[in-house]
């Protein structure tokens, strides 16, 4: 099912031409209405006549987290706070939060539509109970997917984060057909199910819509494997959004970015260049449509690629590839960059070991040392030392063939499983 097919299945020429024209739309309105981007803008010397063409855009500047906390609380804010229906906020973990505004228009023209989109791209229709443990409140997760689930047509369970027995009974006796969470909640959920004796019989799931955190392929088949679903990504930040700025389809490996509503580049993190299709760099994103909160080439800090080529799907979107990691939380060790969700490729094709893992990284002299700590599967706890030793080994040994670097694995105990 596609949920919108004139848009995500336009003419790339005529999307072009519809980016263009809501581009240019946008940049006048926050020249008019942001008296932080007209001064931006104009210590470059650029307006919004310069905008001609798409190209145009990278005339002007980026747009970062340093500019969002320099206006703190509504400094970017395009409307009137009494034109402004709701906020959601960012966490705040490197400094102030984000605040982010949305018009009535922001959340039912533009967010629930591309939120039902992603759960049609999940293969989800109106005849589906989805079951929401996204956390509600200034998180966008929870709301965000609960307005497109009823869109959508879907009875939405607003179960929220948390209370994990709860949530597989509820899951199991209201018959959801799809899961909305953080990956790494979906594995707990899998894990506590095992525990609890419930398979596939008992709980009728049939697809899983993960996000917020970077996972890795290894992650998704663990899940898969473990909940009988067929896991899909989906993908966004409070700064542009919220999710629903890209998901993947049936065909999965790549994003399809809503790019009617947002507009995708990528970059060299260093230098700013806009980098051609195929090439890893970070993610720039412009908002075309929403109204209260626009960003204009705003760095996400996420690494990923971007591909105009056809999908079998039948939508002719842009798309990304799943996000390798972030800029900020890459780690440079003997010259070669490594991100952590490289590392869980490698850990989660190893059934005797969990998907969790610690990364300590220390300096030896004037050497780099990293060191991983895995957390041993109960089935395989009691296996002999130097069968796992041997597995330590084998450890370290993909991870040297996969990045290029020596490493050293450590087994540790999960003391929760010792309380």
């Amino acid at each position: 099912m596609i949920w919108d097919p004139i848009h995500e299945c336009m003419d790339p020429g005529q999307r072009s031409s519809l980016q263009l024209r809501r581009l240019r739309e946008q940049i006048a309105r926050l020249w008019a209405n942001v008296p932080y981007y007209r001064q931006k803008w104009q210590a470059v010397g650029v307006t919004p006549d310069d905008v001609q063409s798409l190209d145009d855009l990278q005339r002007f500047p980026f747009t970062d987290k340093s500019d969002l906390r320099d206006t703190y609380p509504f400094g970017m804010f395009a409307l009137p706070l009494d034109e402004v229906v709701r906020i959601h906020a960012s966490s705040g973990t490197t400094g102030k939060p984000v605040v982010a505004g949305y018009s009535r228009s922001d959340i039912t023209d533009v967010w629930a539509q591309t939120i039902a989109r992603a759960i049609a791209c999940a293969g989800g229709t109106s005849d589906d109970i989805l079951q929401n443990a996204y956390g509600y409140g200034l998180f966008t997760g929870g709301l965000g997917l609960h307005y497109g689930g009823e869109l959508m047509g879907c009875t939405v369970i607003p179960m929220s984060a948390g209370n994990t027995e709860r949530q597989l009974m509820m899951m199991r006796d209201l018959g959801a057909t799809i899961l909305c969470c953080t990956p790494s909640y979906a594995l707990t959920l899998a894990d506590a199910a095992e525990d609890m004796g419930l398979g596939g019989d008992d709980i009728p799931l049939m697809a899983g819509i993960f996000g917020a955190e970077c996972w890795s392929e290894g992650a998704r088949r663990v899940v898969e494997e473990k909940l009988g679903i067929s896991a899909h990504d989906i993908y966004g930040l409070t700064e542009v959004i919220g999710p629903g700025v890209a998901s993947e389809c049936e065909v999965k490996g790549m994003m399809h970015v809503f790019d009617d509503h947002f507009l995708p580049e990528i970059i060299d993190p260093d230098t700013g260049e806009v980098l051609p299709d195929g090439e890893t760099g970070e993610l720039v994103i412009t908002t075309l449509t929403k109204r209260a909160f626009p960003v204009i080439r705003f760095r996400t800090k996420d690494i990923s690629a971007l591909s105009h080529e056809p999908c079998p799907c039948g939508r002719t979107h842009a798309r990304i590839a799943r996000l390798a990691g972030r800029t900020d939380d890459m780690l440079i060790i003997r010259g070669v960059n490594v991100f952590p969700s490289q590392i869980e490729e490698v850990l989660t094709s190893f059934a005797e070991v969990e998907p969790q893992y610690q990364l300590v990284l220390t300096r030896k002299g004037r050497l780099d040392q990293l060191e991983i700590q895995v957390e041993v599967s109960p089935q395989f706890f009691s296996d002999t030392v130097s069968g796992l030793e041997s597995v330590e080994q084998q450890i370290a040994e993909k991870i040297r063939s996969a990045l290029g670097i020596s490493v050293t694995v450590k087994r540790v105990i999960d003391l929760r499983e010792e309380e």
